[in-house]
């Protein structure tokens, strides 16, 4: 299978794509995948698409359209074939596909059709691109492009395109490229390279392994003026991180914290699979509950990778974790959505959250970082630790190819701590089970509230030409019990005018009722708003009364390793 893809339509954001093959029978299926491995929510790739066609010796063969993303050709002979189609590319994100007159970021399975009964042949790819321009691809390369063992290689490529080139570094003795795509507007820290790499060998400590991907690893960071995110590979992650970000106090190490994040993936998630994705299935949704081991535990240890690796310190760590838990803490979904389901409904709700989401669901990255964090202290308190399963688990499924279940984390669990195994099933299942709080204070450390400087009215507002918007009513809040739902326009606080949502803290106080002046649909009506005392954020700190068994786990578990 001959792959070529013709980069030179910049100008229009416009890919063409050129497909070549001999097919071995009459009936030919392509389809192009739904969804891209890592992101777990259908894209639907196929919207961009126009211009399909495909040719053989006999002229242009019909085609019957089975699908949305899924197309049937029935061939007079076997003679080869060329299809081509056109792929609109404005769309700068980890896992679809842009192109301007700067660079072009492609995720291949926003890109390339699969052909039926071609999917573990051989790949060859190649790119047409402008004079002054290079290609970056992690396949091995030929003369005149890159080799994929088959289809699921080739669109767990990433490929990327400009007038750039990349810089080398090591981790372990196997060279690493680094492919910087813009720049900070003072240019990027002195040390960024050096700490990358320490990043990356502390994460291989981690796993006391050397990086699965060994001599052909490809980290590539957009710094853009917007958009934060990552995408793992076999061979190479795609970050995206923003200026604005990396010019907060914490955004340095948070850029430190996603580097880990994604080089992790190369063990958990890229080769210790869940069950459900051995193989992938690019057809259709792929529901599991281990979404939730591949990115909460990963969550957690990444907030520790800069500590491991000597780029920030405990005080960090702890604000860090502290942050994490807060956002569990506040979210009032963790009520009504276990971590199970969370991990499961990823294709219909987490990646298609909206400001009123925090009520009804809770993430698996959150949640799933604080059931590592509690893994973690209960197996420390028996002499083992989370890194010990994560470990153990790459030795006897990730190397092997063979996709792990939750009897597995069971059966590991079960010789250390039998309750563990019980407890976890509950932590899984069933809603606002963790905890928390119980955990922390085995390490001798709490979770303090933070009292919001204002009264707690619930509302989360818009300003929008003079008018104060209802976007978000929170569940247990004020707001709920007022009857004020998405959409109502704000007019007045006991009789006195708003003009911006600024003015509604101001004008209320603590358990003092206010009549809300609203508009809903045009309508005028008026409802009473009683605000409390509520809590801002919540803070990790250490008991300085701590005694000596807690401080003996606290230190066992700040090791990490």
């Amino acid at each position: 299978m001959n792959i070529n893809l013709d980069l030179r339509r910049a100008q229009v954001q416009s890919i063409l794509v050129s497909l070549e093959w001999t097919p071995l029978v009459t009936r030919q299926v392509l389809q192009f995948p739904l969804w891209t491995p890592g992101s777990y929510t259908v894209r639907d790739p196929a919207q961009h698409l126009n211009s399909l066609e495909l040719r053989s010796s006999a002229g242009v063969q019909p085609l019957q359209r089975l699908a949305p993303n899924r197309w049937l050709a029935d061939l007079p002979d076997l003679s080869p074939l060329r299809l081509t189609y056109q792929l609109e590319a404005r769309d700068l994100t980890v896992r679809t596909a842009y192109l301007d007159s700067d660079f072009a970021s492609l995720s291949p399975a926003a890109v390339v059709m699969e052909v039926e009964g071609f999917r573990w042949e051989q790949h060859f790819l190649s790119l047409t691109i402008p004079d002054h321009w290079t290609g970056h691809c992690p396949l091995p390369s030929n003369n005149s492009g890159w080799v994929a063992n088959d289809f699921d290689a080739l669109i767990d490529s990433p490929i990327h395109a400009g007038p750039f080139t990349a810089s080398c570094f090591e981790v372990q003795g196997h060279r690493h490229e680094l492919l910087l795509i813009g720049e900070p507007p003072h240019g990027w820290p002195a040390t960024f390279q050096a700490d990358v790499e320490r990043v990356c060998e502390a994460t291989c400590l981690l796993m006391d392994t050397p990086p699965p991907a060994g001599d052909r690893y490809q980290l590539v960071i957009q710094m853009l003026d917007s958009g934060y995110g990552g995408l793992e590979h076999d061979h190479s992650s795609v970050l995206q991180f923003n200026w604005a970000g990396l010019a907060k106090k914490d955004g340095y190490r948070q850029l430190l914290q996603l580097v880990g994040h994604e080089y992790l993936h190369q063990w958990n998630v890229r080769r210790l699979r869940p069950i459900e994705y051995r193989p992938y299935d690019y057809g259709r949704s792929i529901v599991s509950e281990g979404l939730w081991f591949a990115e909460g535990i990963t969550s957690y240890f990444d907030l520790a990778l800069p500590l491991i690796a000597g780029c920030s310190d405990r005080s960090m760590l702890l604000n860090d974790l502290g942050e994490e838990f807060s956002r569990v803490l506040m979210t009032p979904g963790r009520q009504l959505q276990s971590l199970s389901d969370s991990a499961q409904e990823a294709w219909i709700k987490l990646y298609k959250s909206s400001v009123v989401s925090p009520d009804s669901q809770v993430s698996y990255y959150r949640l799933g970082a604080a059931t590592a964090f509690c893994l973690d202290v209960r197996l420390r308190a028996v002499g083992s630790s989370l890194a010990d399963l994560l470990r153990s688990l790459w030795q006897t499924h990730g190397k092997n190819h063979r996709g792990f279940h939750r009897r597995d984390l069971a059966a590991w669990l079960n010789p250390f701590e039998p309750q563990l195994a019980i407890d976890l099933d509950l932590w899984l299942d069933q809603t606002d089970s963790l905890p928390l709080h119980d955990c922390l204070a085995m390490i001798g450390a709490r979770l303090d509230p933070v009292p919001l400087r204002h009264p707690h009215h619930g509302l989360t507002l818009s300003d929008s030409n003079g008018r104060v918007v209802v976007r978000r009513a929170a569940s247990d809040s004020p707001a709920r019990a007022s009857g004020l739902v998405p959409g109502d326009e704000l007019i007045a606080v006991d009789s006195r005018r708003l003009h911006s949502s600024e003015d509604l803290s101001l004008m209320l106080s603590i358990d003092c009722p206010a009549t809300i002046t609203y508009a809903r649909r045009r309508c005028l009506a008026e409802t009473q708003l009683i605000a409390t005392q509520g809590v801002d954020r919540w803070t990790l700190g250490l008991e300085s009364g701590a005694s000596p068994e807690q401080q003996d786990l606290r230190e066992r578990w700040f090791r990490f390793l």
